[in-house]
C-alpha cells in the first residue's frame, strides 16, 4: 500500500489506558489519529493529540456519522470490557460489547473500503498452558469468557480477511502496566483491576490485600504473569501498523517480555521498593486464573523488530 501522505488512523477506546499511549505515539510519527470513544472507562483528557469523537460501536447511527464524517486508512481496536472474573458473571454484556459490537466496527469497516484493522486481543485466548513459554502457535483453548469473546474475533478477523480482504494484526497481550514516561498522560494504571494496582489501593484504603489462591502448581503456590510496559505494547502496535501497511498481510503476535513473576513475588518487590507493609488475605482461587502464563515473544522481535525497552 503506497501513501502520499501519513494515513488516517481511527482509535476506538483511544482515550483507555493502551489506546490513548498508542494513540500519542502515533501522532509523534506523523499519522492522523480520530479518536472514538464513549468515555464509559476512557478519559477526554488522555488525549493528548488528534480529533476526538464520542460515540459508541453498539450504536450503528453512531458508527454511520462517523464514517461520513471521516475516509480512514486504518482501524485500531481498543474498546472492550477486560474484567476475566466479570465475565463469569456477566457472559451476554461480554460477549455483546466484545463481539458484536466489534462486528459494527467490521461491517463499518468493510463497507467504507478499510482493509487495515490492528486488533487488542489477549493472552487469555490459550487459556492453561502446555508449554513453559506461550509462542503463537500454541493451542487456543480459553477458560473464561472474557478469552472465548477475544478467541471468537480473532476468528472473524480471519474470516473476513478470506471473504473481504480486511488485512489485521492481532496483538495477544499478557499483563499491562506502567504510565508514559513523560508523563503527558494521566494515570489510568492506578484504575485498572490488576496487580500492581490493587496494591497499592489497598496500601491507599488501609485495607488487606486479598491473594487469591496459593495452592497453585508454582514455585511458591501463587499464579506467574508475565509483565509488559505500556509504552513497549504502543511501540508493537505501531509496528504491526506499519507491517500490514507496507506487506499487505496479516499477523498475530505475543507481546510479552519472556519473564513470570508470581503475586509473592510482586508484592515482596513492592514492599522493599516503597518501605511499606503490605497486609494480605488468603481467598480462593479465582475461576478462569491459569497458573502461569509466560510469553514467548520471539516472533514479534524478529518479524517486527520489537524490542521492549522496559524489561
Amino acid at each position: 500500500m503506497q501513501y502520499k501522505t501519513f494515513p488516517t488512523v481511527l482509535i476506538v477506546g483511544g482515550a483507555g489506558y493502551i489506546g490513548s499511549h498508542v494513540n500519542q505515539l502515533i501522532c509523534q510519527k506523523g499519522y492522523q489519529s480520530v479518536i472514538f470513544d464513549n468515555l464509559s472507562r476512557g478519559t477526554k483528557s488522555n488525549i493528548v493529540c488528534g480529533k476526538f469523537e464520542q460515540g459508541d460501536t453498539g450504536n450503528l447511527e453512531d458508527l454511520q456519522e462517523l464514517f461520513k464524517k471521516y475516509s480512514f486508512d486504518a482501524i485500531m481496536h481498543f474498546a472492550a470490557l477486560t474484567d476475566v472474573g466479570e465475565s463469569f458473571k456477566s457472559p451476554d454484556t461480554y460477549y455483546r460489547e466484545n463481539v458484536v459490537n466489534t462486528l459494527n466496527l467490521l461491517n463499518a469497516a468493510v463497507e467504507n473500503n478499510v482493509k487495515v484493522f490492528v486488533f487488542s486481543s489477549s493472552a487469555a485466548i490459550f487459556g492453561l498452558p502446555q508449554t513453559e513459554l506461550i509462542a503463537e502457535d500454541h493451542p487456543c483453548l480459553p477458560i473464561n469468557p472474557y478469552g472465548r469473546t477475544k478467541l471468537m474475533v480473532e476468528s472473524i478477523l480471519s474470516d473476513y480477511d478470506a471473504a473481504y480482504g480486511l488485512k489485521s494484526c492481532c496483538l495477544r497481550y499478557f499483563n499491562a502496566l506502567g504510565n508514559d514516561p513523560d508523563s503527558k498522560i494521566h494515570s489510568l494504571f492506578a484504575q485498572q483491576k490488576n496487580l500492581i494496582p490493587l496494591i497499592f489501593q489497598s496500601l491507599s484504603a488501609k485495607t488487606p490485600l486479598t491473594i487469591y489462591g496459593t495452592d497453585y502448581p508454582t514455585k511458591d503456590g501463587t499464579c506467574i504473569r508475565d509483565y509488559i510496559h505500556v509504552a513497549d505494547l504502543a511501540e508493537a502496535h505501531l509496528q504491526g501498523l506499519e507491517k500490514i501497511l507496507s506487506k499487505n498481510e496479516s499477523c498475530s503476535y505475543n507481546l510479552g517480555n519472556g519473564h513470570g513473576y508470581s503475586v509473592k513475588e510482586v508484592i515482596d518487590a513492592v514492599k522493599k521498593i516503597t518501605g511499606l507493609k503490605i497486609k494480605v488475605t488468603i481467598g480462593p482461587r479465582r475461576p478462569g486464573d491459569p497458573p502461569i502464563l509466560v510469553a514467548n515473544s520471539d516472533k514479534a522481535r524478529h518479524e517486527l523488530g520489537w524490542n521492549p525497552k522496559y524489561p
